[in-house]
């Protein structure tokens, strides 16, 4: 871990303390002698910062999801660490900045079909630490990190998969068992449905060892897709369904977690790969609600998501966290909890987010950098936030406010002004060499490893 990266700033604040009473331990249950904590990571596509009732959205109900941070954690600055998918997978997986592992684009920003290569055979996977840790491991959705051998999922430390190699909108599209095609054309609307009994068979199949599940759905991801269920059955249109479905997903995991004994002692985590794609609003794109921007943008609403943490054997019920935390912190994070190990031999941009979460510290980073391609577009630290290049995108096009042509970059105060609406930088000249001063730092201290997105043929349209 590259640590002088990272200095403390402010605290969280927890509203209540956790439920009386002693938790029910794996070690207690029948035929389970392994006290390890499971870890269940519920990974949504595309979904914002505004999406759910419990981030204030006024429409789209998510009961499972609300009940999920009542009894645990709500992060309010919790961040992907890339505004597109393939590289804000490949940043959660490894804890470090795509930029790193070369998991970028400048003229791709995601992996296609055709592109040759994946996530490299080098990097090292929260998968990879977790199964060296003992663990069972599956990946039960969405993987989008590469689309054959050295870069599939049993490549990089999952003992199984069930889903997709890439995205839903792609028009070839086989639904995967381990190597074993299920379908030749995956059943779209079905995928929530067919993902959450898989991960419910897989629950019960582990219940008696300590495991692993990465739950990455498809949705709500364009096409904006549900099942019969629940279609027409939002308010905020097809994308609200997709939504509401999602969060019965979550009901159902955790119903199948309580009947199983393992509720207490299970680490679920709900966080998005990414903001929405805002551009489709109202019937199929989300919102980022009181953020600007979304999707592929360098703004809050391309990075800033929903990042939920529930565990109650150590984290206490009912908190809202306000400091900085991000999916780049998951490996560490997990890896204390279960005692896993973090790879040492190469730089690490995650930081350990338990002891924030269970009200033991105050901070445990400050900063954060947004890259978007190559480029360091933005970081904040602390409650600021300086932006060296224009944040729109294919998405959202949208201007500045500010005449910037008297100054090197906008600075925004995100406490009082997330919205990013009011530039401070022309009165703040200190802050501005502050901010000039940490990207020197950056630009010096993380490598910028060169693309394989973009080894794509150049025009090639196979999607």
């Amino acid at each position: 871990m590259n640590s002088s990266l990272f200095t403390p700033v402010s605290s969280c604040l927890l509203l209540c303390t956790s439920q009386a009473g002693m938790p029910c331990r794996a070690a207690d249950l029948p035929g389970r002698n392994d006290p390890r904590p499971n870890v269940v990571l519920i990974y949504v596509d595309d979904m914002g910062y505004g999406d759910l009732s419990c981030y204030g959205h006024p429409t789209i109900r998510t009961p499972h999801i609300d009940r999920l941070a009542a009894e645990g954690v709500k992060m309010n600055s919790f961040y992907a660490p890339a505004a597109v998918s393939s590289p804000s997978r490949a940043g959660l997986l490894t804890a470090r900045y795509p930029v790193r592992s070369g998991m970028y684009g400048d003229r791709e920003s995601v992996l296609f079909p055709d592109t040759p290569r994946g996530l490299p055979e080098e990097e090292v996977t929260l998968a990879d630490v977790m199964r060296e840790a003992g663990y069972a491991t599956a990946l039960i959705g969405k993987w989008h990190q590469g689309h054959a051998h050295p870069y599939l999922p049993d490549d990089n430390g999952f003992d199984y998969f069930y889903g997709l190699y890439s995205p839903n909108n792609y028009r070839t599209l086989p639904f995967m068992e381990n190597e074993t095609v299920l379908q030749e054309h995956a059943d779209r609307p079905n995928l929530t449905q067919m993902y959450t009994e898989r991960a419910r068979e897989y629950i019960r199949e582990h219940r008696d060892e300590p495991f692993f599940l990465f739950l990455s759905h498809a949705y709500p991801h364009l096409p904006v897709m549900a099942s019969k269920q629940f279609e027409h059955a939002s308010r905020a249109g097809r994308y609200g369904d997709a939504v509401e479905e999602l969060d019965w997903s979550v009901g159902e995991v955790m119903k199948c977690l309580r009947e199983n004994g393992l509720d207490e002692n299970t680490l679920v985590i709900f966080t998005s790969d990414n903001g929405p794609a805002i551009k489709f609003t109202p019937n199929n794109g989300g919102s980022a609600g009181h953020l600007r921007g979304g999707k592929g943008s360098g703004w809050e609403g391309g990075f800033r998501v929903p990042g939920i943490f529930r565990f109650p054997a150590d984290i206490p019920a009912g908190s809202v966290c306000m400091e900085i935390g991000t999916q780049l912190d998951l490996l560490p994070t997990i890896a204390s909890l279960c005692g896993a190990k973090v790879p040492e031999d190469r730089p690490i941009d995650g930081v350990d987010l338990m002891p924030i979460l269970t009200g033991k510290q105050q901070s445990v980073r400050s900063e954060f950098a947004y890259y978007r391609g190559s480029r360091l577009a933005a970081l904040r630290k602390g409650r600021h936030k300086a932006i060296f290049e224009v944040p729109g995108d294919w998405y959202t096009q949208t201007p500045y406010l500010q005449d910037t042509a008297r100054v090197e970059l906008l600075i925004f105060d995100l406490d009082l002004d997330p919205g990013e609406k009011r530039n401070i930088a022309p009165k703040r000249s200190e802050l501005v060499e502050k901010f000039m001063q940490l990207r020197r730092k950056y630009m010096r201290e993380v490598n910028v490893a060169p693309s394989i997105n973009d080894e794509r043929p150049f025009g090639s349209h196979n999607t």
